[in-house]
């Protein structure tokens, strides 16, 4: 009971934290984030740059990118997050970008930089199974997509890249309905779940693994079970929700009765997994690790 005790102290911390984190980011963005409540997001990639295409040209021209940083996708998505002239260098322009089956040319000057998940301190994946986790380490991969998912509109804006000659490019962007996702049903749920405390509680399976950091040995890790009403207790101090992303590395097949829900912090080491499956038509939480 000690070990547990101490672990709930240091996860109340960590929660007051990263609440108080939370609601700075949402002052800083809510101002500049107005969108509509349903249908697809605004078009940002459409707001004109004010610098001279020749310029542009220039500066595109001028991008570097760490040696290696090709071999995988992560980490060329991270230097092309952050560096605009590399991101002018990459994208395949002019960048056909498709609304609900009608598709428009966007050119250099109208790009705005995209930050993806660069502008938050996390960000998430879906997963169907660990053999799909291995994927972002494996250089062989040549697909991969950035899907940036408005659970609160229904909307899944989606990049693709893909790497020929040693390179990785964005080639395309397309906005489709959510229900359009390889993991529509799972998002469907998780769109609830994320929300709703109780529906969180009717949706974890009769008993849950849960593996958490000792809080008696920085070096190890506690493993046991909880049953649903320890939940409130137990459950992770960030659960996406309204907004979230996902990375797919390669060709993810559709559907599946698993679902490996990761929330990622990008320089503070957070990192949690939610495992849900599909029994007997419903989703259920089966195992978090934090």
């Amino acid at each position: 009971m000690r070990k547990f005790e101490n672990y709930f102290m240091k996860k109340s911390i960590v929660i007051v934290l990263t609440a108080c984190a939370l609601w700075v980011f949402s002052v800083l963005t809510g101002c500049t984030n107005k969108k509509s409540a349903y249908g697809p997001p605004e078009d940002e990639a459409l707001d004109v740059d004010t610098v001279a295409v020749d310029s542009l040209d220039l500066l595109a021209e001028s991008a570097t990118i760490p040696k290696g940083a090709d071999e995988l996708f992560d980490d060329f998505v991270f230097n092309f997050a952050s560096n605009r002239a590399l991101q002018l260098q990459r994208i395949a322009f002019p960048l056909t970008v498709e609304n609900a089956g009608r598709s428009r040319q966007v050119t250099r000057s109208q790009w705005k930089h995209e930050h993806f998940f660069m502008d938050q301190d996390y960000y998430t994946i879906i997963f169907n199974n660990r053999q799909e986790m291995e994927l972002m380490k494996d250089t062989t991969v040549s697909n991969a997509v950035i899907e940036k998912i408005y659970l609160d509109r229904g909307w899944v804006s989606q990049y693709f890249f893909d790497r020929s000659n040693g390179r990785w490019m964005m080639r395309s962007v397309k906005e489709v309905p959510m229900e359009k996702s390889i993991h529509a049903s799972f998002l469907k749920f998780y769109q609830h779940f994320a929300i709703d405390d109780d529906f969180q509680v009717a949706s974890m399976n009769s008993t849950v693994e849960f593996t958490a950091p000792d809080p008696d040995d920085d070096f190890n890790t506690m493993t046991g079970e909880i049953d649903p009403q320890q939940w409130p207790s137990f459950k992770p101090g960030l659960i996406p929700s309204g907004f979230i992303y996902n990375i797919e590395y390669g060709k993810i097949a559709a559907g599946g009765t698993t679902k490996i829900f990761v929330t990622r912090g990008i320089a503070n080491g957070y990192e949690t997994e939610m495992t849900f499956q599909l029994i007997d038509g419903k989703w259920k939480l089966v195992k978090f690790t934090t």
